[in-house]
């Protein structure tokens, strides 16, 4: 039987919304404390978000609790890809990859075609005879695997048609090459509106609401004792079943409710770099081999994201910091390639992001599965681990097939499959009307196609805030990507709270300029307390803390290895002062 919300309950138009602006948080925060619910998700990136969305739409009363921002940890830190994972391939993980691209199919059709875009990639060949037939034979199968349909089959180049397409490269860097598709997405703002959805379908989201301690029943868990950590106020959420989806924390919620995992999460740091787009003149993008993994040269709008590295982090898990040693590594990596080497004053931005990995007893984090798990570790406590960004609706679904047993009554199936997400709905229609928009509201049709793949049909809502404050339709001072609409969106409609969620993950300023946002940080700060009340006096707050963070990561992006980089990056303030470590 399905389950119905009791208490009070926001209004129809705002839940259609899904809405996450301050008002909305007053009233999620109450009903936290005064409504009993089937299931609390603690963690607020792609996979809490995600089994939030599933738990909802399967008519379950849930509530999802993120200490910090929505994605505010690995969610926004990844590749920025939806793809089956190539090299898994070799590593003969076929169910994985036949998984993962039958959800990057779901993604480019029907649950999220405004968010979701392919992507081309160039697979430079080195060697002769074997290993064209080779590659082929294993980019047939990611071809045809998983239903994949939506993206061009591969192609086969020459040298001399591998160079055509990508001039960058050395003429002795390939003897030809192998052209195929993936899929990409901006994965802050994918996270952040997976959440927003399960807001739409009644789930109550609620970002920087820390858990601190666990509720009991005789042998049960019986839901969280959580901190608001802007007010500091404290409240007790019931629940029948809880479900810690905190990616490389998963180990320190475990320990905090006082039972033993039946796994163990290892954290390995992944670090992009972001270089213009006229510093490598290609057409598409390059997946390039390493001797412990691939790097891949990622197109991004007018800049290239460049990356991985993947080494183990035993330092802060909330702020993983890139040396001089990982930029190294990948400059070094790509310059074998590249008849003009990057140097380090062509990069824009870095960022470094923690994955999740199922631990092995001695294996390296590259050989690590992404396959997840999941684990009924407690009487009404499930922990989901491990996976790939691109699996999460399933990781999702599996978490919450998992607390079944202790939700009274039977639960429908997921149906995550068949729900498109907020925004996605009339896009398509709306693609072809950028012209009449543009024209009706006075802005260029490309600004009007950048908003529709960064918000889908929910275009208009950012539009209609400039109806009576027509300077929202001007560029963000010195980050002229974004308009100032999407900022005041960002804190009314988007859950922004502070300053760094604005430029690091409702926008990317933070990565795509080289002032990492601090050029533009007190017009943004500006523009957010509009929506969030802010004095002059919280304003220059948010404004330091940003860029003493800008400081302190440049500083640790200069050090020698992951100690020092660790002991700069924390140094800097925190946005959410209230927040506490697990275990300090």
């Amino acid at each position: 039987m399905s389950k119905q919300s009791t208490g009070s309950a926001p209004s129809e138009a705002t839940r259609a919304e899904g809405r996450l602006g301050p008002a909305d948080r007053v009233e999620n925060w109450r009903r936290l404390g005064s409504e009993e619910f089937d299931v609390v998700v603690i963690g607020g990136g792609v996979t809490g978000a995600g089994a939030a969305l599933d738990a909802a739409t399967r008519g379950l009363r849930v509530a999802l609790v993120e200490s910090r921002d929505l994605a505010s940890g690995t969610s926004s830190r990844s590749s920025k890809l939806f793809h089956g994972g190539l090299r898994y391939l070799e590593q003969l993980e076929f169910n994985l990859v036949r998984e993962a691209l039958r959800e990057r199919e779901l993604m480019l059709t029907t649950l999220a075609p405004h968010l979701v875009k392919p992507v081309s990639f160039l697979y430079p060949l080195t060697h002769r005879v074997w290993e064209r037939p080779y590659t082929a034979a294993g980019l047939f199968l990611y071809d045809t695997m998983g239903g994949a349909r939506s993206v061009p089959g591969q192609k086969h180049l020459t040298r001399a048609g591998a160079l055509r397409m990508v001039p960058a490269l050395k003429r002795d860097a390939l003897i030809g090459g192998i052209r195929y598709y993936d899929a990409q997405a901006d994965d802050a703002r994918h996270t952040m509106t997976v959440a927003r959805t399960a807001a739409r379908y009644g789930a109550v989201v609620t970002t920087s609401t820390q858990v601190i301690g666990f509720l009991r029943e005789a042998d049960r868990i019986a839901g969280v004792r959580v901190r608001d950590v802007e007010t500091g106020a404290e409240t007790e959420v019931r629940a029948q079943a809880v479900i810690n989806a905190t990616g490389v924390w998963t180990d320190e919620l475990q320990k905090l409710s006082g039972g033993r995992g039946r796994f163990r999460v290892r954290a390995s740091k992944g670090v992009h770099i972001v270089v213009p787009r006229d510093r490598i003149v290609a057409e598409t993008g390059m997946i390039l081999r390493t001797e412990k993994s691939v790097l891949f040269v990622i197109p991004w709008g007018s800049h290239w994201i460049v990356g991985t590295t993947d080494t183990d982090w035993n330092l802060d898990l909330a702020h993983p910091a890139a040396t001089k040693k990982d930029i190294d590594y990948i400059l070094e990596h790509v310059n074998t390639v590249l008849a003009t080497p990057l140097t380090h004053d062509d990069i824009e931005g870095v960022y470094a992001g923690l994955r999740p990995l199922l631990a092995g007893e001695s294996e390296e984090s590259s050989k690590l599965s992404r396959e997840h798990a999941v684990a009924h570790v407690a009487p009404g406590l499930v922990a989901i681990a491990g996976g790939k960004y691109t699996t999460y609706r399933v990781m999702a679904a599996d978490a919450v097939d998992a607390v079944a047993s202790d939700v009274s009554g039977r639960i429908a199936r997921s149906i995550t499959d068949k729900v498109p997400l907020l925004g996605a709905d009339g896009y398509h229609a709306l693609v072809n009307q950028a012209d009449q928009l543009a024209g009706k509201h006075g802005v260029h049709p490309y600004r009007i196609r950048h908003l529709l793949d960064r918000y889908g049909s929910q275009v208009h809502e950012v539009l209609a805030l400039a109806e009576e404050r027509p300077e929202l339709l001007k560029p963000v001072p010195s980050a002229p990507n974004y308009l100032q609409a999407e900022v005041v969106f960002a804190c009314s409609h988007e859950g922004a709270l502070h300053l760094e969620d604005v430029l690091t993950r409702r926008t990317r300023i933070s990565i795509e300029y080289p002032h990492r946002g601090v050029d533009c940080a007190e017009p943004v700060a500006r523009l957010m307390s509009d929506v969030l009340g802010w004095d002059d006096e919280r304003i220059a707050r948010e404004v330091d803390v940003y860029v003493r963070r800008v400081e302190a990561e440049r500083d640790s992006q200069t050090q020698p290895d992951d100690e020092a980089a660790d002991a700069k990056r924390s140094a800097a303030p925190e946005a959410r002062a209230k927040l506490v470590e697990p275990g300090s």
